[in-house]
Order: C-alpha cells, then sequence, then structure tokens
C-alpha cells in the first residue's frame, strides 16, 4: 500500500500485500458506513414490520377484537421479536450479510413470538376457542417482507463492502515490531466484509525498515502526514503500537493528536497487558487500549445533525421577518452590501465561510479580523453598535446552520487573524485546535457564561477555551438545550461584547 504525503517519507514497516493492491482501489475520503446507526436502524424497521404485519394480519383475518386490542398485541409480539433478534446478535454486519443466516434468524425470531403468542392466547381463552388463523397469516405475512427487507441489506452491505464503505480507515503509529505484530494479527482476523482498512504507518524516530519476505516494502511518512490526512478527513482511527515503556512517544504522540477528530487507541505490549484499570475496545480479535473518542459518532453524531437542521430551519423560519426588517435598516443606516462574509476556522480546522448582517462602515470592515473591536470603535456605525450589542447580527449564521457548517450550539468560530492581546489564538493557548473536533456554533457555553466580546488578555482566551473544551468533552442534546434556554432567556452575557 502507498499512501501520497506532501512531504518527505520515511520507508518503514512493511503492509500486507493484498492491503496495497487494493488500497488503489479505495475511497479514503469517504467516511464508512456506521454499524450501530444502519443497525440500529434495521432493527427499528423489524419492529415497524412486525407491527405492520401483526395489524394488517388481523384485518384480513377479520378478527372479533377491538383495534386497541389488535395493536396492543401487534405491539407486544413487535417486541418479542426485537428482543430474540438482538439477544442472538443478529443486528451485527457480519449476520446481516450472511443471507441465510440472517433470514434463518428471522423465522426463528417470528416461530418464537408467534408460539409464545399461541400459547398465551390458549391459556386465556382454551383450545376450542382459539383461532389460530391471524398468528398464522401473521407469521407468514411477516416472514415474506422481512426476507426481503435482509434481501434488500445484504445487497446494500455488498455494495458498501465493495466500495469501501464498511471499512474503519485505521492509521498506524509506531514503526515497530509491536506494529508489525499487529498487521499480521490485523490479517489473520479480517472478516468478509474488511472491516479495516490500513491508510498507512507513521513515525517520527525510526527511519529502519522491519521487513520480512512476506511483508511488501510499504511508504509511508511522519506524524505531520498523519494530521495532513486526518485533516483531509482521510483516517478514522489511529493505533499508537509504541511500546508502552516509551512513554514519553506514546505521550508526544497524544498531545498531537489531542486537537484532531479521530479515534486513538493504544496497542497494549507485554508491560501493558499487566498494568491497571482500562477502557479497551475491540478491532477484530485484538484488543485495543482506549486512549482518546471522537466527541460525536454514530448515533450522537445524527442526533446533533437533526438538532441542527431541524431545530434550526424553523428558527431560520421564525426569525425571517426580523432579518427582513434589519437588513432594511442596514441599507438605510449606511452604503453597503447587507451581509458581512468572513472566512473562519471551522470542523476539523477547515475553512468556511460565516455570515453575519454588517455592522462596520464598509471601506472599513476588517475581513481578517487584523483589529477586534473595542468600546466606542468608530470602524462601527450606529445600527452596527446596537447589532453587536444585542447579537442580532449573528442571525444569518442560521443559514450556516441549515447548510451544514455550523451547529446552533458549539465554540464559536473565530476569525484567522484573531488576537489575545497581540498574541494569535492558535499561538496564545496550545489546546486551541481542539475546539475544531466539533462544528462551531451560533451560541456555546463560553458565551452563555459571559466570555465573548474583545479578548484583551491571554487569560481571558484561555478561559474561553476551557469552557469550549469542557462543552466538547460533555456534549449532550441536554446541554445543548440548557445552552439555547440560557441564550434565549438571558442572551450573550458578556460586557466586553461591543
Amino acid at each position: 500500500m502507498t499512501v501520497n504525503v506532501a512531504s518527505t517519507q520515511l520507508p518503514i514497516i512493511a503492509g500486507l500485500s493484498h492491503w496495497r493492491s487494493e488500497s488503489r482501489h479505495l475511497q479514503f475520503n469517504r467516511p464508512p458506513i456506521s454499524e450501530p446507526i444502519v443497525c440500529g436502524l434495521t432493527a427499528a424497521f423489524d419492529a415497524v414490520f412486525v407491527f405492520a404485519a401483526g395489524v394488517a394480519a388481523a384485518q384480513i383475518s377479520d378478527v372479533p377484537a377491538s383495534a386497541y386490542l389488535v395493536c396492543a398485541v401487534a405491539m407486544l409480539g413487535a417486541l418479542l421479536s426485537a428482543t430474540f433478534w438482538y439477544r442472538g446478535e443478529s443486528y451485527k454486519f457480519s449476520h446481516l450479510a450472511a443471507a441465510k443466516a440472517s433470514i434463518g434468524m428471522v423465522l426463528k425470531g417470528l416461530a418464537a413470538m408467534i408460539a409464545f403468542q399461541v400459547a398465551l392466547t390458549l391459556a386465556i381463552v382454551g383450545i376450542d376457542h382459539a383461532d389460530l388463523l391471524w398468528p398464522t397469516e401473521w407469521l407468514a405475512l411477516a416472514a415474506v417482507v422481512l426476507c426481503i427487507e435482509r434481501a434488500i441489506i445484504k445487497r446494500m452491505l455488498a455494495g458498501w463492502a465493495a466500495s469501501g464503505r464498511l471499512s474503519e480507515r485505521v492509521a498506524i503509529v509506531g514503526a515497530t515490531r509491536l506494529a508489525k505484530q499487529l498487521l499480521v494479527h490485523l490479517e489473520k482476523s479480517r472478516g468478509t466484509l474488511e472491516r479495516v482498512r490500513i491508510v498507512g504507518i507513521f513515525d517520527d524516530w525510526s527511519s529502519t525498515p522491519i521487513l520480512e519476505s512476506k511483508f511488501d516494502a510499504l511508504t509511508v511518512g511522519s506524524l505531520d502526514n498523519l494530521i495532513e490526512l486526518i485533516r483531509q478527513d482521510r483516517v478514522d482511527s489511529v493505533i499508537v503500537a509504541v511500546p508502552l515503556s516509551k512513554e514519553h512517544r506514546i505521550a508526544e504522540v497524544v498531545e498531537r493528536l489531542r486537537h484532531t477528530p479521530v479515534d486513538v487507541r493504544l496497542c497494549p505490549d507485554h508491560v501493558g497487558l499487566r498494568l491497571g484499570k482500562f477502557s479497551v475496545s475491540n478491532m477484530g480479535e485484538n484488543v485495543l487500549l482506549k486512549v482518546m473518542d471522537r466527541p460525536l459518532c454514530h448515533w450522537r453524531r445524527v442526533a446533533k445533525d437533526v438538532e441542527d437542521r431541524v431545530l434550526g430551519g424553523l428558527i431560520l423560519l421564525m426569525i425571517a421577518p426580523i432579518m427582513l426588517v434589519i437588513a432594511a435598516l442596514i441599507k438605510l443606516d449606511s452604503p453597503g452590501p447587507v451581509l458581512f462574509r468572513q472566512k473562519r476556522l471551522g470542523y476539523n480546522n477547515q475553512l468556511i465561510e460565516v455570515l453575519k448582517f454588517r455592522t462596520m462602515y464598509q471601506n472599513m470592515c476588517d475581513a481578517n479580523a487584523e483589529k477586534l473591536t473595542e468600546r466606542n470603535d468608530p470602524r462601527v456605525t450606529r445600527l452596527g453598535a446596537f447589532l453587536r450589542r444585542t447579537s442580532l447580527d449573528e442571525l444569518p449564521q442560521f443559514i450556516n446552520v441549515v447548510r451544514g457548517d455550523m451547529s446552533i450550539v458549539g465554540p464559536r468560530p473565530h476569525a484567522l487573524s484573531a488576537k489575545a492581546g497581540n498574541v494569535i489564538y492558535q499561538e496564545a493557548v496550545e489546546a486551541y485546535d481542539a475546539r475544531h473536533r466539533m462544528k462551531p456554533g451560533i451560541t456555546g457555553w463560553a458565551q452563555v457564561n459571559g466570555w465573548r466580546g474583545e479578548t484583551q488578555t491571554v487569560e481571558q482566551l484561555v478561559r474561553r477555551v476551557e469552557h469550549d473544551l469542557f462543552y466538547v468533552d460533555n456534549w449532550s442534546i441536554a446541554l445543548d438545550l440548557r445552552i439555547i434556554v440560557r441564550t434565549i432567556l438571558c442572551g450573550f452575557t458578556g460586557k466586553s461584547a461591543y
């Protein structure tokens, strides 16, 4: 496998031959399909289909029961079936991809559910009054629908597997014998769905290849090259395959990666296995130590996106009349465009164009924020001063939210040349880039706690970043709603907003 990187590369530990040959056909820039999301949706559809099949079968059989009773029995059947399939671990890619096993599990679950329902009916009304037509038709109808569903899912999984979308994109740090052993174990444990794709091996310390006849040469690079790939959204997980006795190297790697949105795992060696309490994860048959997780992945990422798109769209519709009035007032107040567009750092340090109402005179606008606004700033218009104090100039950013550049709640995006005192933000606070592990927001934990506006000192920026990192590490829907409510009730409480 060869990973193209921009700077000088190191020839180090070899990769497996077919990994190299397959890598030419992979699209590393496409994020992998989330197994928890696909399997969770499959479970939800299963329950809905079983319920719908039960209600439809009752209508076909003309069951002499109220609609409420039919729905209750159908709901019970859906819950029983879903429980059976969940306990049987049928909601895994490996099981869903095996058509015979998947359909077999479906039929077993339906049969167990129908058997329980029949037994319950016989116990209640007796064999003389039991009508078995409904459960029979229910079983047949649900089996047909779910078998078709499983066939569709298998086809989708096969397509995703062929395009590499089911594979986690993994980079290994460390040109060590431990890395070579990890590659061997990953090769032995690879499944038919190719769940792991090795992006490359990255090392700043070794330039000596560790080769054996069964390995092909693998050209990789440095930690800078790895971070470049992460910034291009081409890496999901990083495995640090450095002996735990080299703690200074591990600390250096973790420190470099803590500002990036990837999962970081330690590969345990004979020393690591004797250490105390650690959180672990599995990759194939390999046990890895958890160091760091992405703030948002799988259902958490879906929940955040739904919150932003749905709630952001509703808010944008509600505030549209206010925005039209503000736009008209801006045109009357001073010549120039209504909107001010500014490049800022967004998710994963990517540049985004943030929209605001223009609050400065057109010939004095500072697109790069070379100079932060101050009290009684002569560049700010009369209307602009009011918009800044009330944060109404931020309303166009709901357009950014709807188009996916920003979130309603998150760390505020800053201009490229913004400074704390006379020091650029990225240079003033070492952990500054860690804010960008999530999308920037219109409001945030720092803002509702008073940390907004001018940053005259590095200490002010440090406190703001501390609040942002608290939000990133402790995100939840409840915390977002709390911040939104505080923003509506109290606004941004900073005294330095002007």
